[in-house]
């Protein structure tokens, strides 16, 4: 991590104003449409946005929440992004991604900067030269500005990697931001960039895109090449791209997508495909059937089932027909359906083989080194005892696949269904250390069809909630339509408050509340400071009447709905209930300073409720005499 902090502070010193926001635009949350219109209109140029991005990733990736999303920067992005201004100064524009900095998960070979795919034994491995989606970005006029953190090899989902580390959930740090694209994800949830991409073997882009209020599609298998992207299992993987927007998404995909003769898969779109950006419609889902997918709502957090509910009323507002479709034998029908362990071994194999001087060889040689996470150790070792291909298992594997898949589109013809809809993931986001359950990545990534994953709200503690649709194979560009029009029927996604925009090219400091509270003849000097970028509120309290106060508190106002374990249930897992709290409601949500103190200080992780609660003036702080009287004051 330290290279990449020296990398971005020799890109940032070359001017006073380098650190310090593109001119003429904000890029926190800015799209790559509104990046492009800056450019072009001559109030910034790819220089003062890549030096932008630069100084973010500097402010918050190693330090402020440390997403930790950030392997490698590029050294070369400032020289690229000066070539093409160049260019563009010269009259040549390359298309909407001219100048625009993007991120590409450690899986992308690049020519010019090693791809080690989270794994420390490939920390040296440099491909010969570019694979053909980042081909196709740099002749497009893109800038691969970093390379992010994954999943090791891309084999989980809560990203971790012995070459990258833990990466972080901008919306709340402790949490893990999903994976295997996870970096990517953290990444353009925090405007590190403007568009990112990733890989998706079971759900890699679409569970990073649900955990960072972004969307993300697993496009069709054959629509995108695989030439260059680090393999996990051949009949699975497919790369693609996370975005803020669905209009930054449909411009990434009509770039990236294609036919390659490198990928034999690619042949089906030989002759052409549809395009992405020309198709979105703001009534694209007026007609359409969409079949709320019950096996995937089984065993669903409420508030995450509640959220993709309220979502599928949007629709239907937008013209949709919902319709609840059950599948009675779906358990039966994805069991012994993924390929991935299978094939990790083989695959792996062939990619080193192509790689010139690579550190390893095979998965044997990382395990024989011990050059991995501990939390892979059972699934590495497990992965090289796989038989040689074809067998028998794997076989029948496939041949379970192509039913699966069979069925499905069955079902929908039969009930004229242009998608299915459930969530994309059923439980909020795991701490690190611990398995992220409720992914519902197998119906997509083991039938080969295509599913894209939408931002629909937040949880009551701040955490993102995702839709996804599936849609029969190359209906692509139907589901990003779809997507389109969900959008913009209202906004869905909101930045991270732990990334906000730079300060003089810093991030911002918290100052201290100073609060002066007088109860009865006691006096308590509080000093509050509530820091998002860190996730946390500190505090520290003096009086010189210690015997005279009882406590100092801090409380929230507000109601909503509440979940807690209902009254007289007893044992490890006891019933749930749901309360509608009244919004008069008060609750200490924090004790400062406890009887016959002077002094007291701490602090504590900073909950999304409070943030809120803050921002809207319902913290309040309170002290109790040691006679019962209370003063309360707002925070702010």
């Amino acid at each position: 991590m330290r290279t990449v902090l020296i990398l971005i502070a020799l890109a940032i010193a070359a001017s006073p104003t380098a650190a310090q926001r593109a001119a003429g635009i904000e890029v926190t949350e800015a799209s790559v449409t509104e990046l492009q219109d800056a450019m072009t209109r001559g109030r910034a140029s790819s220089v003062s946005i890549t030096r932008a991005y630069l100084a973010r990733i500097a402010a918050y990736d190693q330090a402020g929440p440390q997403l930790n999303a950030i392997i490698r920067v590029n050294p070369r992005a400032l020289a690229e992004a000066a070539r093409l201004d160049a260019e563009r100064k010269a009259g040549k524009t390359r298309g909407p991604l001219h100048g625009v900095p993007v991120i590409l998960k450690d899986n992308y070979d690049t020519g010019d900067m090693p791809t080690s795919a989270g794994s420390l034994a490939l920390a040296t491995s440099q491909p010969a030269r570019d694979g053909f989606v980042v081909q196709r970005l740099r002749e497009a006029g893109a800038i691969v500005l970093a390379k992010a953190n994954m999943h090791e090899l891309a084999a989980g989902i809560t990203n971790i990697s012995s070459l990258g580390g833990q990466t972080r959930n901008p919306y709340d740090p402790a949490r893990c931001p999903g994976g295997s694209s996870g970096g990517t994800g953290a990444a353009i949830a925090a405007s590190f960039a403007a568009v990112g991409w990733g890989s998706d073997t079971c759900g890699s882009i679409r569970i990073p895109s649900a955990f960072g209020s972004l969307v993300g599609l697993r496009p069709t298998m054959g629509m995108v090449s695989r030439t260059g992207i680090v393999p996990l299992s051949h009949t699975q993987d497919i790369g693609g791209p996370l975005a803020r927007t669905v209009t930054d998404l449909a411009i990434a995909l009509d770039i990236t997508a294609g036919y390659d003769t490198a990928d034999a898969s690619t042949e089906v779109i030989r002759n052409g495909r549809a395009k992405f950006l020309p198709a979105l419609d703001l009534d694209a889902l007026n007609g359409t059937r969409i079949g709320l997918f019950l096996p995937y709502m089984r065993d669903t957090d409420s508030e995450i089932a509640d959220s993709v509910r309220a979502a599928l009323r949007v629709m239907t507002k937008r013209g949709a027909t919902v319709v609840e479709v059950p599948m009675a034998e779906f358990d039966t029908l994805i069991n012994n359906t993924s390929a991935i362990n299978m094939e990790t071994k083989h695959d792996l194999a062939a990619y080193l083989a192509t790689v010139p001087n690579a550190p390893v060889r095979t998965m044997g040689d990382i395990v024989a080194r011990g050059q991995f996470d501990r939390e892979l150790e059972v699934r590495f070792r497990s992965a090289d005892t796989f038989p040689a291909l074809p067998n028998a298992a794997h076989t029948t594997v496939l041949a379970r696949q192509k039913a699966l898949r069979a069925r499905v589109v069955y079902l929908m013809d039969s009930l004229k269904l242009d998608a299915l809809a459930y969530p994309t993931v059923r439980q909020k986001p795991v701490y690190p250390g611990q398995v992220q359950p409720g992914s519902t990545c197998p119906l997509g990534a083991q039938s080969g069809l295509p599913s894209i994953a939408m931002p629909v709200g937040f949880t009551s503690d701040g955490l993102p909630v995702s839709v996804e649709l599936l849609g029969k194979a190359f209906s692509d560009v139907d589901l990003v339509s779809y997507a389109y029009a969900f959008e913009q029927a209202g906004p869905r996604r909101r930045a991270p408050s732990t990334t906000p925009a730079l300060v003089n090219g810093a991030a911002p400091v918290a100052r201290p509340l100073v609060i002066t509270t007088r109860v009865g003849t006691a006096t308590a000097t509080t000093h509050i400071t509530v820091d998002a970028v860190h996730n946390e509120l500190r505090w520290t309290v003096r009086t010189t009447t210690p015997n005279q106060i009882s406590a100092v508190v801090l409380r929230r106002r507000g109601g909503g709905t509440l979940t807690g374990p209902a009254s007289g249930t007893t044992g490890s897992a006891p019933a749930l209930a749901r309360m509608s709290i009244p919004n008069s409601a008060l609750r200490v949500v924090a004790r400062l300073m406890g009887p016959n103190r002077t002094t007291a200080s701490g602090s504590l992780p900073l909950s999304y409720a409070d943030r809120i609660a803050f921002a809207e003036q319902r913290l309040t702080l309170a002290v109790m005499s040691s006679t019962g009287m209370v003063t309360e004051d707002v925070v702010k």
